[in-house]
């Protein structure tokens, strides 16, 4: 049950990805949960959310914590009792964990051609450097919503758009990081969000641009 990918994304942020293969049985095998995760995880009624949040926890120990050192707050964010800085992410086969001594945000979503009939939703400013029919518009669309999708969840606050509040700066094909921003009213704050693609999934992290 190997670690499908680590990446370093600096020498404070580590990202673990993790190729769910396993059956629900069998990750429960490796793990140990308080009750309220074992409650948590025993009422969804999706194997495949189960298997997800399973493989999370198995991340988790692959980063030296367990399930006991993982709670969230009222906004539904992750924390650990060590004070570092965590992210969690699974989608369909895949799930990730980024551990960082900074806010971090981390988000993984399978390309698909549906996420076309959503982007108005999302898009605004980025739709300036967007061309609908370049080969890789469903790929830029998966990264663009993942970059807004770790930024919500690394400032975790209520009622932000994806439309309104975040904006993701322009970047090509053979990019593999850009720069993301965080509007909200008066407040501007400055993002350097990585994003890659494997097997057909997308996934980027953002953290503070140093």
């Amino acid at each position: 049950m190997p670690v499908y990918k680590s990446i370093s994304i600096n020498s404070q942020t580590n990202v673990k990805i993790w190729s769910i293969t396993e059956s629900y049985e069998e990750l429960m095998q490796h793990i140990t949960l308080k009750k309220e995760s074992f409650d948590r995880v025993k009422a969804m009624k999706s194997e495949l959310h189960q298997r997800g949040f399973l493989s999370v926890r198995l991340l988790l120990k692959a980063f030296g914590y367990s399930d006991f050192d993982l709670f969230y707050d009222k906004n539904g964010k992750p924390h650990l009792t060590d004070g570092r800085y965590i992210s969690i992410t699974h989608s369909y086969t895949f799930s990730a964990v980024v551990v960082s001594s900074s806010p971090v945000g981390i988000d993984i979503e399978k390309q698909r051609e549906k996420i076309t009939k959503i982007a108005s939703k999302f898009i605004g400013f980025e739709d300036c450097f967007l061309r609908k029919n370049n080969a890789h518009y469903i790929q830029k669309l998966t990264w663009i919503w993942c970059i807004k999708e770790a930024l919500y969840k690394l400032y975790a606050t209520p009622g932000m758009s994806f439309k309104k509040h975040f904006l993701v700066t322009p970047f090509g094909e053979e990019n593999t990081t850009t720069v993301a921003w965080i509007l909200d009213g008066k407040k501007r704050q400055r993002f350097e969000a990585f994003f890659l693609e494997f097997e057909g999934f997308g996934c980027a992290i953002t953290t503070p641009l140093r």
